[in-house]
């Protein structure tokens, strides 16, 4: 079963600012990976570490958490996590 993804304001805000070639990798990267198998991005740790990380690019990154319950992925963010 596939989960459900969901966009916090700041990560649809991110996803608007990326180049229309980003915006493509990330559909494809949501429904093609992260919808399938959540899990098969990089744990967090330290502050994030109720999150997941899956790299879009060089330096951006999808943050995103899991409600297994429910099965919906939320994504947080869709630009750097590293203070940039």
């Amino acid at each position: 079963m596939n989960y459900e993804i969901r966009f916090s304001k700041l990560a649809a805000k991110d996803i608007k600012t990326l180049s229309p070639k980003l915006k493509e990798k990330v559909k494809n990267i949501l429904i093609e990976v992260i919808s399938e198998n959540p899990h098969a991005g990089k744990k967090l740790l330290g502050e994030l570490s109720q999150n997941f990380s899956y790299r879009i690019n060089l330096k951006d990154r999808l943050v995103y958490s899991i409600e297994e319950e429910n099965k919906i992925v939320y994504i947080k963010r869709a630009r750097t996590h590293y203070g940039q």
